[in-house]
């Protein structure tokens, strides 16, 4: 269905200011390709999280520690040969950190302490 913003702003008022509003913005701080980690790795609590390959490339200092883990998940299993290219291509174009930040030392213990600092 073709339609024109102003035909849609008309149609949709709410949904234009929702989509349009500044307030509503997120900052993306790094990339998953497979839906099922990206779902698990967005949840609100840590509690039985297991951590992808994303979360061990994170903890990477340098591309060839980031090769090692991509190799050692290829070959347990836990990632696809697929997979394992693709990250091994973003990590040749765009690096290290195109994963995300660092995760340094405690990272977990200290995003479970914020988490319960706002609940309170």
């Amino acid at each position: 269905m073709d339609m024109d913003k102003e035909r849609f702003k008309r149609m949709f008022p709410h949904l234009t200011e929702e989509m349009t509003d500044e307030k509503n913005r997120l900052t993306m701080k790094s990339v998953r390709s497979d839906p099922e980690s990206g779902e698990k790795a967005a949840s609100n609590t840590l509690e039985g999280y297991e951590p992808d390959v994303i979360d061990f490339l994170r903890r990477c200092d340098n591309e060839k520690q980031a090769i090692e883990v991509i190799n050692y998940l290829e070959k347990k299993g836990e990632i696809s040969s697929n997979h394992a290219a693709k990250l091994k291509k973003q990590l040749k174009e765009k690096g290290v950190r195109s994963f995300g930040a660092k995760k340094g030392e405690n990272y977990y213990i200290r995003q479970a302490e914020s988490k319960n600092n706002k609940k309170e």
